[in-house]
């Protein structure tokens, strides 16, 4: 593989990064402040189709006029950044590909049941929130009553499905580079390089079972290996997510990191998504066990594939 094709990769993963971190902020626009009689208003203005349009965000305070600020700062630094990338990318000879209207479709599908998949994911994590506020933290980035290790665990869901839905990195391989961004994106705010390969024995709670160290090169070769081979796209995206949570690739967020991971292969081949349904989780779980202490993946595969696989068409 060049040097010119890994760079380019490495700019398109760092692009998709800054595009979902853009997303991910709840007000998007320059703050301003309307007076009506004796009262103040916080609205943030932005322009569209060459128009300026101003946004309703809620009764002026300084808390709030100073978020906005630090929102629509941040906002402006992400641009920068993406602009810079552009032009990096542009003189290494990168033309964005075009994709497929079932890829496209696909992508919509999966952004259209983002908020009951993060939910979900969400619920397998053990994570304590109704759905209702699960859609207020994705939509607002807080919401009252929750622990803060929930509404970051639950944004950085979003983080991830946002980067794998870029259009770019979408058509990116999913290898072990992927898996460690995705990685990286789901255990940010608790570990400094959640992305690090783990270096150190870990017990499962619940389960006998303990995975070796990983060693890096076996972990590309069979990642390699899993997406060479010749299968429905729906197998291969099922063996990726249970290869990565067997194998506790990083010191947390193997799971969240593995069903993600999975979707991005899956999506990548217009093959629907897969998510572990809230009302099948404990058997999820119980089948996951089951597997991790020897049982044939067989029987959790067909599992996954009957219960957690949603069909494009």
């Amino acid at each position: 593989m060049s040097p010119k094709y890994e760079d380019i990769q490495e700019l398109i993963r760092r692009r998709a990064d800054l595009n979902a971190r853009l997303r991910l902020l709840p007000y998007d626009g320059t703050p301003e402040v309307k007076t009506r009689g004796d009262k103040k208003y916080l609205y943030v203005r932005k322009r569209e189709f060459g128009k300026q349009k101003s946004s309703y965000v809620g009764v002026y305070s300084d808390e709030l006029y100073n978020i906005l600020l630090a929102n629509a700062r941040e906002a402006r630094e992400i641009k920068k950044e993406l602009r810079a990338l552009d032009k990096e990318l542009a003189s290494l000879g990168y033309e964005e590909a075009s994709l497929s209207s079932n890829i496209m479709k696909n992508i919509d599908f999966a952004r259209a049941n983002m908020k009951t998949n993060i939910y979900d994911q969400a619920v397998l994590e053990g994570v304590g929130t109704t759905f209702p506020q699960t859609e207020e933290i994705i939509d607002n980035g807080k919401v009252s009553g929750v622990k803060a290790s929930d509404v970051q665990k639950i944004l950085n869901l979003k983080h991830a499905w946002e980067f794998i839905l870029d259009k770019d990195v979408i058509t990116c391989k999913s290898d072990y580079y992927l898996l460690s961004q995705i990685a990286n994106l789901v255990n940010e705010g608790f570990y400094i390089d959640g992305g690090r390969m783990r270096s150190l024995p870990v017990e499962i709670g619940g389960s006998s079972y303990l995975p070796p160290i990983p060693m890096e090169a076996d972990v590309k070769d069979d990642i390699n290996s899993i997406t060479s081979e010749d299968a429905p796209a729906i197998d291969i995206a099922i063996k990726l997510c249970l290869y990565t949570m067997k194998k506790q690739i990083f010191f947390d967020g193997n799971k969240r990191s593995a069903i993600i991971f999975a979707n991005h292969y899956l999506i990548g081949n217009a093959g629907g998504f897969l998510v572990i349904p809230e009302n099948e989780v404990e058997e999820f779980k119980k089948l996951l066990v089951d597997y991790y202490e020897g049982e044939d993946v067989k029987i959790i595969s067909a599992f996954m594939k009957e219960k957690s696989w949603k069909k494009l068409n």
